[in-house]
């Protein structure tokens, strides 16, 4: 069978409204995926169809994982062919898993905020030669009150859209699941890495921000300026795709120099670094983006929100050792280096080749000196 010719099949047969069942010719269709042999996936992935337990979904889908990535579609990132609820369309998706992360954040606003964000962050991640490509949005024309397929539209991180009555040939499809495979390696990359997810306690709220800001740097490539804001016990803080590229560069670079860069459950906070020789010692990292004439901004912020952080999740909290305090930005903040120093905090920047700093940065084997 061809890939095309299931999905054509699964449109025409499939049931939503009842209960699921191996009589019925769309959900046994979907309960054959796992088992066929003659279906077009890619080397390294394997393929599932769901169509619900006991009642049936209202939005059947085919997901695809990349055996070195992820095979558990409740939680991390995997493709899905997604249809509508009149099954007039379905998505290729990459997909973020949601059954986990309902347990934590609910099943409404606050789980489809938190989504969001991570799509965005993971977009950024993706090779924009591709990631262009792949920018259709999701509607699986259900109410408002079925909270999973809502989900599967906030979790999209790249899509592909295919009207049923139209679906491209075989070979186009294939084509287009190759490109949807490394998407989803591009993003596994950074979810691995970086993207760990928030406790329900820490004190954070995210959100899309509406619109489009202008990109400050304009070395960096970025497909998309998208920015979101985190609201944490100082104010409220913008974050764009930037400043997460940055973190990212900077936490690989820390890793090659011996230290381990941390950011499961530190949320608001940037990075924390640890490092084996001292066990009981902290680096707690924050990360600015210096837009054209104004380092003194990000000095600024940079300060307002180590020296809050320290207090809040160090000194109230009874930590054995204060942590080490190091600002983090895009570009060389000259003379504000020597300003950050007075007050206790180490500087870091990145340069065409390698990273710059203070003297102190320099001790710590962060920064390279300029001898």
């Amino acid at each position: 069978m061809s890939l095309r010719d299931l999905l054509i099949r699964i449109a025409q047969t499939y049931e939503p409204d009842g209960m699921a069942s191996s009589d019925l010719p769309g959900h046994a269709a979907l309960w054959e995926v796992e088992k066929r042999t003659d279906l077009p996936w890619p080397t390294g992935c394997s393929a599932i169809g769901y169509g619900g337990q006991g009642k049936a979904s209202l939005t059947p889908w085919i997901g695809v994982f990349d055996r070195t990535i992820n095979e558990n579609p409740h939680d991390g990132l995997y493709l899905a062919y997604i249809f509508d609820y009149p099954r007039h369309s379905v998505t290729l998706t990459l997909q973020q898993g949601v059954t986990k992360l309902s347990k934590v954040y609910g099943k409404g606003g606050k789980l489809h905020r938190y989504l969001t964000v991570q799509a965005q962050t993971l977009r950024g991640a993706l090779r924009p030669e591709l990631a262009d490509e792949w920018q259709d949005t999701m509607d699986l024309l259900v109410g408002t009150q079925h909270w999973r397929p809502r989900s599967y539209e906030k979790a999209n991180v790249a899509a592909r859209r295919y009207l049923v009555e139209s679906l491209p040939s075989d070979d186009d499809l294939v084509k287009d699941l190759g490109e949807a495979v490394q998407l989803l390696r591009d993003a596994a990359v950074v979810d691995r890495f970086w993207l760990q997810s928030p406790t329900a306690t820490e004190p954070i709220i995210e959100f899309a921000e509406h619109g489009h800001a202008e990109d400050p740097l304009a070395d960096f490539q970025a497909k998309s300026s998208d920015s979101y804001y985190v609201d944490v016990q100082g104010g409220r803080q913008e974050r764009t795709k930037e400043h997460e590229a940055l973190l990212l560069r900077f936490a690989q670079h820390a890793a090659a120099c011996g230290y381990v860069a941390i950011t499961k459950n530190m949320h608001p906070r940037d990075v924390v670094l640890r490092h084996p020789r001292f066990p009981q010692r902290e680096w707690l990292v924050e990360g600015k983006t210096v837009k054209p004439r104004a380092a003194y901004r990000a000095v600024r912020e940079a300060v307002g929100q180590l020296y809050e952080y320290r207090h809040f999740y160090y000194e109230r909290k009874g930590h054995p050792e204060a942590p080490h305090l190091v600002a983090l930005f895009t570009h060389d903040i000259g003379e504000y280096a020597d300003y950050l120093a007075t007050l206790g905090i180490a500087a870091i920047w990145e340069r065409p080749s390698g990273w710059g700093g203070s003297q102190q940065a320099i001790d710590w084997r962060l920064a390279d000196s300029d001898d």
